[in-house]
């Protein structure tokens, strides 16, 4: 069988199941709690199945595998690492409980919800709603990168089609049946993914000669380190550069309203002890796959595509050109796990985005009152203008690459959210004391460094003169974003010392959720 065909007859039997699961969860969709939340009463394989597979997409596995195993070699595999036991392990222990059982105390569906009921304001709620959008939709857009470098492995068609087709199918099972149609997909879409990142990594070993032989090839190359063995050090060529990568990719899922949304819909507690491992052990896999696999990248230097006007390659064709030679059933299969990451993450990004618009921005504005049914067909409809939306964003980026700003805003995207709400929400769920100024502060903070390193990379300004601090901050997206988080952390509670905090009976009321009284048996009724 060729391999256009094996490919085909696989990607119909996937897109068949995607659609099927978009039937099958419309029962769950009928009011506004289960078309965003399924109910509250999703089950732990399912949620901790959502938070990775909409942690890890094609960005992951195409274009930051690539990226920075070409940068670091192995050692890009503590990105992975960093994944698994600081955004997933640590997240759902510091994160999970208390956001399950402050958000349905206050009756938070989104995270602007719940800095507006959490501070008593609205105007948190819509500063809040409206940075979702403006740094959620390119970050929607970028998902789509990296596609067309796959998929040119095996179909002679357009970027545009797989774009169409992504959106459509992603669009279809989402408006149908909102969250726990997510879910489930994200579900069978993980499975694909473990089996299919081992399957890969596998192969590029076997054939390279196996671990042993191929880890030896990269300890020859030099390449732009300077010096052999580089890249199968323990921390690679710059570790302090490692370093921020590992906090931008793993700390700063903890202020992302998609991932920390997925704690809101879990059944109960107990659930989050079974997520919390199951979540961990999905990360490990994945992303300490993709990272370990990007790592041995520069062996296909004399075939990846430079870049000519940086002379470094296009790191979203890095691991396209390492599968290219493998035997039909692997591209098959990294076509679809390629397109499962993508679709999941992108499910989960544009159930947020429109949940969070049609709830936090369209329903308060409203004169008068908007029933169940009418807040679930307005999420549709812009969950239909989301997908739209970075499909045309992604589709025009491609098509006219010397626009830059594209690019450049979706690398600010994660940066921004992050920075700006890590800090408020991360310390809202553990601390009385924080005040609604303080939240606006960092929002203003992690929003304004974004900015300003998008504006210097757009206008390509000399950081170096700017002082040893802060030009390596702003030498990229990534330290910049980095220190945005670690900037929210320090600003949060200074400001909230010096600021009016709400009144002590809120406050009660809202922490009121943790206070529970407990009767347990003696295990001795003898006094000693």
């Amino acid at each position: 069988m060729s391999k256009e065909m094996l490919c085909a007859i696989m990607l119909v039997v996937f897109f068949a199941v995607m659609i099927y699961v978009g039937f099958y969860s419309r029962k769950h969709a009928s009011d506004v709690d289960g078309f965003v939340l399924g109910g509250r009463g999703v089950g732990p394989w399912l949620t901790a199945f959502a938070f990775g597979t909409s942690y890890f997409s094609a960005v992951i596995f195409v274009g930051y595998a690539g990226q920075f195993g070409w940068n670091f070699g192995l050692a890009s595999t503590w990105a992975g690492l960093g994944n698994a036991f600081i955004g997933s392990l640590l997240a759902w222990n510091v994160l999970g409980r208390r956001t399950r059982v402050m958000t349905q105390h206050l009756d938070a569906k989104t995270m602007p919800d719940f800095f507006g009921k959490r501070f008593d304001s609205v105007s948190l709620k819509v500063a809040a709603s409206i940075i979702v959008f403006i740094f959620l939709i390119p970050y929607t857009a970028s998902l789509y990168n990296g596609l067309s470098s796959l998929f040119g492995l095996v179909f002679d068609i357009p970027y545009w089609v797989v774009i169409a087709v992504m959106a459509v199918l992603t669009g279809f099972y989402v408006i149908f049946g909102g969250y726990m149609a997510t879910a489930i997909n994200d579900f069978i879409q993980g499975i694909i993914m473990l089996f299919g990142i081992c399957a890969v990594i596998g192969a590029v070993l076997a054939e390279n000669g196996g671990l042993l032989e191929t880890t030896k090839s990269l300890a020859a190359v030099t390449g732009d380190a300077g010096w052999q063995g580089a890249y199968v050090s323990f921390l690679g060529p710059d570790p302090l550069a490692l370093l921020f990568v590992v906090m931008l990719t793993s700390l700063g899922t903890w202020g992302l309203p998609q991932m920390v949304g997925k704690f809101y819909a879990i059944k109960s507690e107990k659930d989050i002890h079974k997520g919390t491992v199951i979540s961990t052990v999905f990360a490990i896999i994945v992303a300490g796959g993709c990272y370990f696999l990007g790592g041995f990248g520069r062996l296909y230097s004399d075939k990846v595509v430079i870049n000519e006007a940086t002379g470094k390659p296009l790191f979203d064709t890095i691991v396209p050109t390492m599968l290219a030679s493998l035997s039909s059933l692997v591209i098959a299969v990294v076509i679809v796990l390629v397109l499962s990451a993508s679709m999941s993450t992108l499910s989960s990004l544009v159930l947020t985005s429109s949940s969070t618009f049609t709830l936090d921005v369209i329903k308060p504005a409203a004169k008068r009152e908007i029933s169940d049914k009418k807040q679930v067909s307005i999420m549709r409809t812009f969950i239909v203008f989301f997908i739209l939306i970075s499909a045309v964003i992604a589709i025009f980026k491609d098509a006219h690459p010397e626009v830059t700003f594209i690019a450049q805003m979706m690398g600010v995207s994660w940066g921004a959210l992050a920075g700006a709400f890590l800090a408020p929400f991360l310390y809202g769920l553990y601390w009385k004391s924080v005040t609604k100024t303080s939240v606006a502060v960092c929002f203003i903070w992690g929003c304004s460094v974004a900015v300003l390193q998008l504006v210097v990379t757009l206008c390509g300004i000399d950081v170096t003169g700017w002082g040893t601090v802060l030009g390596y901050i702003f030498k990229s997206s990534i330290n910049s974003g980095v220190v945005a988080m670690a900037g929210g952390l320090i600003i949060v509670p200074i400001i909230s010392m010096v600021t009016k905090n709400q009144e002590e009976g809120e406050i009660r009321v809202i922490f009121s959720c943790y206070d529970e009284t407990v009767t347990i048996t003696k295990k001795s009724s003898l006094e000693e």
